[in-house]
């Protein structure tokens, strides 16, 4: 998507960034605080307070960066539940493994920093918009298996089970439970899903952050154990945002780093991709909302580039990887943000917030930020899908969604990123089956060149017009529709003599499609047709040389192999003169110059009438690419081809091409508008070959007329049969196109 650069413009308000900043913190630090500790909870609650840490790193480094350097202005950027749910499966991963903490740790960091550097690579290459024609049911699957991870592992500080307990056993055990936990659990659901009932002014995690802590320390008025900090399984612990202790924090990362083992790449490449693909599609869902409500447009690569720079400098700093997130976006423009400088604050403030509140944040009760989570997971599971399954035209959509989240749930996320990719594939196959690759099918009745024809050749043309067939293409010529296309036309095929396939709008072909057309070649030459194309692109969209490509594998080189004209009035050119020529009425271009009398319209005119016009008939001779007349120009003249070919152009402005009319040759006539109204000429007409004319004005043709009337009336009774026979050719070309 193009960039829609800030524009220096009204009085920007700072004081209105300054308060979207603020709320959009507001929002965003609590969920990463959150996140962080879910991220570390494999590794024990001993860890919840660099859990803690980690989300509220990530929120500074990620929105003092992200804004600075992304393509969508009003965006917020911090961390968010897709990276909790990511680095949360490998954290068991590597504890499952036998990792130790530290390693656990710096592996994190490592995939953190890497997955940043892919998303800089994808907006660097352009990937931007690749990843977002990732196809919809892919995306709300991954999304819905991401919440319901979330929602599972936050089972245990929700129910405040102990870590050995295993998590789906205690959800079905209340003997196990620990009901203050599950009551700060439901309070602070509850109040986040409450608020925007009755205030939209502050933030509802802020509310239900609140709320959960407010019912813990009801509960420690009952069980005073609840309100130590040492010690105390309930709530974060013990931690310190002083400057002295995130320099030391950075310094051990630092320490920490080495280039990993070839059997460690191997073990996060997995997750590196999964992450950088999952941020980058929450990072451009989110633009593309943003975008609807402010109607701007983003620049998708140089976001993505300031993703994911945001993301390495968060890794170095020790804190968690993110994305674009709706929800602080949202309130960051409700409470109106304008520019970059709202997420810019955003950070700031989190970095205030953290000097400030300080070891506070290590009271905070693990199950208030279950219950956030628990909402925020919810949130994610698309349920508005469920209608997919109520349709068969959707049932494979549906069943999409199904088995990538359910590949989440039973497996972990890089499997369910495979899945994913895999149904991205079938969902396009699928998508190109469906599609119909004939865009028109006609015959050469209903089809004809621009080579202007004389009545007797019409005549001939309509009796043999259905031996000829015209197929015209489009999109993808590939395996998944060269079977659809050769039922469409096998049975047209039994009366063609020639074929003409059009592939002017086909995007790009495959062997497959190339080796079906060979045999429709060869079915053609069998019943004594032929084959031809038409409009062979040099160049398909995909790069493609369709020419050389055709020409390379047999298609067109052999003999008797199909034929390939420039255009579609080529190849019917070819094919009408094909048929005339099969029942004697080859036309010459070249040769003896025609009479007066041997000119089509005057062949059946006596001698009398024939000696009077020859009087006021002019000779003239054009050579080959010279003009016969210009348009715009004035002239009253009509002119019949003795020899020779003209062709009638209508110049363009706007593509800088002359759109071709038609081609008149010897026997016809043409300039019969001008010759009628006496008005300017609308079209230019050019010698195609050199060619020789004979000319009559409209003031010599009104002398004789006055002089003898029978001669004038028959003159012009059989200009308008031709003429007439001319328009219903015209009135059937203008439906055909209203139909196509």
């Amino acid at each position: 998507m193009t960039d829609n650069t800030e524009t220096a413009a009204p009085p920007v308000k700072y004081w209105a960034d300054a308060g979207a900043g603020l709320a959009a913190m507001l929002v965003a630090l609590p969920s990463a605080i959150a996140f962080g500790v879910a991220m570390y909870a494999p590794l024990g609650p001993a860890f919840a307070g660099a859990g803690a840490l980690a989300g509220v790193l990530g929120t500074i480094a990620i929105g003092l960066v992200a804004p600075a350097l992304g393509g969508a202005p009003r965006l917020i950027s911090a961390p968010c539940a897709p990276a909790a749910a990511v680095m949360a499966a490998l954290c068991a991963s590597l504890i499952a493994g036998g990792g130790s903490p530290g390693s656990v740790i710096t592996s994190l960091m490592l995939v953190g920093l890497f997955s940043g550097l892919l998303q800089a690579l994808y907006g660097a290459v352009g990937g931007g918009r690749l990843i977002k024609y990732i196809p919809y049911p892919v995306v709300t699957g991954y999304m819905s298996g991401v919440g319901l991870l979330i929602i599972l592992k936050q089972i245990a500080p929700a129910l405040g089970l102990v870590k050995a307990a295993d998590p789906l056993p205690g959800l079905l055990t209340p003997s196990v439970w620990q009901w203050p936990a599950l009551g700060v659990t439901a309070v602070t659901a509850a109040a986040m899903l409450l608020a925007p009932r009755f205030t939209r002014r502050v933030p509802a995690a802020i509310i239900g952050l609140a709320a959960g802590i407010l019912a813990h320390l009801a509960a420690g008025l009952l069980r005073p154990a609840l309100l130590a900090m040492d010690g105390n399984p309930f709530v974060i612990g013990a931690i310190s945002a002083s400057p002295d202790a995130v320099f030391a924090g950075i310094a051990a990362n630092f320490g920490g780093l080495h280039l990993p083992s070839m059997e460690q790449l191997k073990f996060l490449i997995g997750p590196t991709l999964t992450l950088s693909v999952l941020l980058s599609i929450d990072t451009l869902k989110t633009c593309v909302v943003t975008d609807s409500v402010v109607r701007s447009r983003h620049n998708s690569n140089k976001e993505l580039t300031g993703q994911g720079a945001a993301n390495v400098a968060s890794a170095l700093l020790g804190g968690m990887p993110g994305a674009g997130t709706l929800g602080a976006t949202m309130v960051s423009l409700a409470s109106g943000g304008q520019t970059r400088a709202a997420g810019l604050l955003e950070g700031a403030f989190a970095l205030a917030a953290a000097l400030l509140l300080g070891g506070t944040i290590g009271r905070i009760p693990l199950a208030a930020l279950a219950g956030i989570l628990v909402v925020v997971g919810a949130r994610m599971i698309d349920r508005s899908s469920v209608r997919l399954a109520l349709k068969r035209s959707t049932i494979l959509d549906f069943a999409v969604v199904i088995a990538v989240a359910g590949t989440a749930l039973v497996s972990d996320l890089i499997v369910a990123a495979g899945v994913g990719i895999a149904f991205s594939m079938l969902l396009f196959i699928r998508e190109q089956m469906n599609s119909n690759v004939i865009r028109r099918k006609a015959t050469g009745l209903e089809v004809s060149s621009k080579q202007q024809r004389l009545p007797r050749e019409r005549a001939a043309l309509n009796a043999a017009g259905a031996q000829t067939l015209i197929v015209e293409l489009q999109g993808s010529l590939f395996f998944g529709t060269t079977d659809q296309l050769f039922s469409e036309i096998e049975a047209d095929l039994r009366e063609a003599r020639r074929l003409i396939i059009d592939m002017r709008r086909v995007t790009s072909v495959d062997f497959t499609a190339v080796h079906m057309l060979e045999q429709v070649g060869e079915i053609m030459r069998e019943r004594g047709g032929a084959l031809a194309f038409s409009h062979l692109p040099a160049s398909l969209p995909t790069g493609q040389d369709l020419r050389g490509y055709f020409k390379q594998l047999g298609l067109t080189r052999h003999e008797g192999g199909g034929r390939v004209f420039e255009t579609l009035h080529d190849a019917l050119e070819w094919a009408e003169d094909s048929i005339l020529e099969e029942t004697g009425m080859k036309r010459l271009y070249y040769g003896e110059l025609l009479d007066l009398g041997e000119i089509d319209f005057l062949r059946e005119m006596d001698e009398l009438s024939l000696a009077d016009l020859r009087v006021v008939f002019k000779e003239k001779r054009v050579a080959a690419g010279e003009t016969v007349f210009l348009r715009k120009g004035h002239g009253e003249e009509l002119f019949l081809i003795r020899r020779g070919k003209v062709r009638v152009v209508l110049p363009l402005k706007e593509t800088h091409r002359p759109h071709h009319l038609a081609v008149f040759g010897p026997g016809d006539f043409f300039g019969e508008v001008a010759f009628l109204n006496r008005t300017p000429r609308t079209a230019d007409a050019l010698a195609l070959t050199d060619t020789d004319l004979y000319v009559i004005s409209r003031t010599a043709f009104d002398e004789i007329a006055s002089r003898n009337p029978v001669v004038g009336a028959a003159f012009y009774q059989r200009l308008a049969t031709v003429e007439a026979l001319r328009l219903r050719d015209a009135d059937r070309e203008l439906r055909r196109l209203q139909d196509s």
